[in-house]
């Protein structure tokens, strides 16, 4: 067991998750001990906490530019994904079973579209460029008279790229209308888009309807709110069958008793984000640029992954050459920095990362990337200190590997 840690601790794995804010951890802690009804019962108890979850789906919902009644509650991003993508997947097999997503989806997304593979549905994984950048012309190509479903994430998780999510979904609109179904009022097929905005809500300006969306997944602890819940925009209309079975919570489209306590934090938290995004990614685009530079002047053999201006303003993504990314995320953590390899959810894996390898990286050298991902109380100091022990600690990695003697 390791000793004491490390005074002064550097947090920079924001994009794993945040810490909770201190204003919606005050805000939720009424309701696990004095308002404690069910939202589904009609007593007083019962309707006060309805009243709450209301509120907190009005703050989510004008966080993103939509109808309060187009916002369900889940348990987080992976459940939102999952029922956007199965959702619609079996209410509209009957008009297709083709499913366009990319090869850097979180596992959310595309594991989700693995299982549906097994019971009879197509799935097309689109490429990227060398940034990880999805072309929409590729979308426009892979959309067949079966395509019932495209899936494109917002933003990458690990390297940070923003997709060009409004002309995707310009591409998708159209692609509905070569397509004719019998039977239907205006003989159209719908195909649906959905995207995985778990990182960019609440960090860049989202809204629904100037993105062309269907559906948009959203995870409250990675907008410093509370673990465990999350939201699903389902566009009014929209054919969805429901991901669990039950009760009759969330209009029937989403069966369990209310996380009440939850859905009042992330309330807060989208309503704090609302207010404070622009100053909070103004000032973390500004420390991600001076890192990136200290990095790569600093640091031989080394190379920023993702786009280098269409990047979310808090994500550093970088490859060094000839040492493991997992040797140097031991060596910052002794050191008190928390960083990432990768995506928080398979920090476990010894593979290199899907997203790496997809934008063209060498097993090797996606094995030495890492990820940086700042919050809003990083400063100039903690990026100036992780630069210069990430210097050491890289020279020190690279004397002891037989790779770095041979270069």
């Amino acid at each position: 067991m390791r000793g004491l840690l490390p005074m002064n601790r550097i947090y920079l794995d924001h994009a794993a998750t945040t810490p909770t804010d201190p204003k919606v951890v005050e805000a939720m802690l009424p309701y696990f001990s004095e308002k404690y009804g069910n939202p589904s019962s009609i007593h007083s108890f019962g309707q006060e906490t309805r009243a709450a979850v209301e509120k907190g789906r009005e703050q989510v919902a004008g966080l993103i530019g939509c109808a309060a009644d187009e916002i369900v509650f889940t348990s987080g991003g992976t459940e939102a994904d999952n029922q956007a993508i199965e959702g619609i997947a079996f209410a509209n097999q009957q008009n297709g079973n083709h499913i366009i997503t990319t090869a850097i989806e979180h596992h959310a997304v595309s594991k989700c579209c693995e299982f549906l593979k097994k019971h009879g549905f197509e799935i097309t994984y689109l490429p990227v460029d060398k940034y990880g950048l999805v072309d929409p012309d590729a979308v426009a190509k892979a959309i067949t008279a079966k395509t019932i479903l495209v899936s494109v994430m917002h933003a990458n998780n690990e390297m940070g790229t923003i997709e060009p999510i409004k002309a995707i979904g310009e591409v998708v609109r159209d692609a509905g209308t070569r397509y004719l179904v019998p039977g239907t009022k205006d003989g159209k097929r719908k195909i649906y888009f959905h995207t995985d905005a778990v990182q960019t809500v609440g960090h860049i300006p989202v809204n629904v309807n100037e993105l062309g969306v269907d559906l948009l997944s959203i995870s409250a602890h990675k907008l410093y709110g509370p673990k465990g819940v999350g939201a699903l925009y389902i566009r009014k209309g929209t054919r969805l069958t429901p991901f669990l079975h039950g009760g009759s919570q969330e209009r029937n489209r989403r069966a369990s008793t209310e996380n009440v306590p939850g859905i009042v934090g992330f309330g807060v938290a989208a309503e704090l984000a609302k207010g404070e995004m622009l100053a909070d990614a103004k000032k973390m685009a500004g420390l991600r640029d001076k890192m990136i530079k200290g990095i790569l002047e600093a640091i031989p053999d080394t190379q920023l992954n993702g786009h280098p201006t269409e990047r979310l303003p808090n994500n550093v993504n970088v490859s060094v050459r000839y040492i493991e990314g997992e040797s140097m995320l031991l060596s910052l953590d002794m050191e008190g920095i928390a960083a990432s390899t990768g995506s928080a959810c398979t920090s476990g894996s010894l593979e290199p990362s899907h997203v790496m390898l997809a934008i063209g990286l060498t097993h090797e050298v996606a094995h030495g990337s890492l990820r940086f991902s700042l919050g809003k109380q990083t400063t100039e100091e903690e990026i100036d200190r992780t630069v210069t022990e990430l210097k050491t600690i890289v020279e020190r990695l690279r004397s002891m590997s037989p790779l770095g003697k041979k270069n």
